[in-house]
């Protein structure tokens, strides 16, 4: 089983085996994870693809089949893990998960404490972040849930780094034995303010607290209490992440004397720089023509950025505090 460990994304040559968890890529916004099987297939929009033809290649690899359709087979990494995993609940994305392990200060080797636990998201990264002499203790009320998780950490070679507990870490804290041992506590709870004690506790001195919370109402009690407990330099945030797609577009616009201003800009199109530099050039010339532009009423083909229409807003606020004694 491949594991998603640190030494697996800078190892060269790592090729597919039987049992192997490989991500099949469509395209940015279509993957979904699988475990080769030597006697199944794959299926998707473009058709069946052998599992057993997938053995032996390099992670990378673009793969087709028999019609000619094709998919590429990226190794799995927590990154890719929260754009696959089964959403058992609602979970944490790149931009959270990349700030909270930076102001958590978590580095290799460090004790983690987490709650809940849910689809096991930010858990991956943190196993990979404390990797390889750390350990993340992560605990959730739901039984099922926690099961859940386990069988996927197990399925991503993560056993070793992570030990889920069922546990209600509001009503009854985080275990005592860990007092004074903790580097590092995440809170994703309904009611964070009434697990800050326990996690005083645990945490050691200069050890840092983050509570995750949707609701402004949330943030506020949960920073009352912290303010008035054995916590300092506390801080609230929150992610807005804006993606812009790539892409290649064409325009109809007729690029002689008249459809231009006095300095040889075009308003009507997206990109009036790169169309004034093409106006100074030999309209029919072939430097034009390689520039994927063509003049005359023809089509202007460009490559432009643009937001993506879908972009997530407000995921949750994240509150951070450092334990003093």
């Amino acid at each position: 089983m491949l594991a998603i460990l640190p030494e697996n994304k800078t190892t060269f040559g790592r090729r597919i085996k039987e049992g192997d968890l490989v991500i099949v890529y469509e395209r940015h916004d279509h993957m979904k994870a699988v475990t080769v099987n030597s006697g199944a297939q794959f299926q998707n929009r473009f058709g069946a693809f052998d599992y057993s033809d997938w053995i032996g290649k390099p992670f990378g690899s673009k793969v087709f089949n028999k019609k000619g359709g094709f998919v590429h087979l990226l190794a799995p990494t927590p990154e890719l893990w929260t754009l696959v995993l089964s959403h058992r609940t609602q979970i944490l994305y790149i931009a959270d998960i990349s700030f909270v392990i930076l102001f958590l200060e978590i580095y290799p080797g460090c004790l983690v404490m987490e709650s809940g636990t849910g689809s096991g998201s930010l858990t991956t990264s943190l196993a990979r972040a404390v990797a390889p002499s750390g350990h993340v203790h992560t605990f959730d009320f739901h039984e099922l849930r926690a099961n859940s998780a386990r069988e996927d950490f197990e399925k991503n070679g993560l056993s070793s780094l992570i030990t889920v507990e069922v546990r209600d870490i509001q009503g009854t804290g985080f275990p005592s034995k860990f007092c004074g041992e903790v580097d590092a506590v995440f809170l994703d709870l309904p009611q964070p303010w009434l697990a800050l004690a326990s996690a005083a506790e645990v945490l050691k001195p200069d050890g840092v607290l983050c509570s995750f919370s949707p609701c402004i109402e949330q943030v506020q009690h949960t920073c009352e209490v912290l303010t008035s407990t054995d916590f300092t330099d506390v801080r609230t945030f929150e992610i807005l992440l804006r993606t812009y797609e790539v892409r290649e577009h064409s325009f109809t616009k007729m690029i002689d004397e008249q459809s231009s201003d006095e300095h040889g800009s075009f308003s009507s199109l997206p990109c009036k720089r790169l169309c004034s530099e093409i106006a100074k050039d030999n309209r029919s010339s072939t430097s034009t023509l390689e520039k994927g532009v063509t003049v005359n009423n023809e089509k202007v083909r460009m490559i432009v950025a643009k937001p993506n229409p879908e972009t997530k807003g407000h995921t949750g606020y994240l509150t951070f505090a450092r334990r003093i004694v």
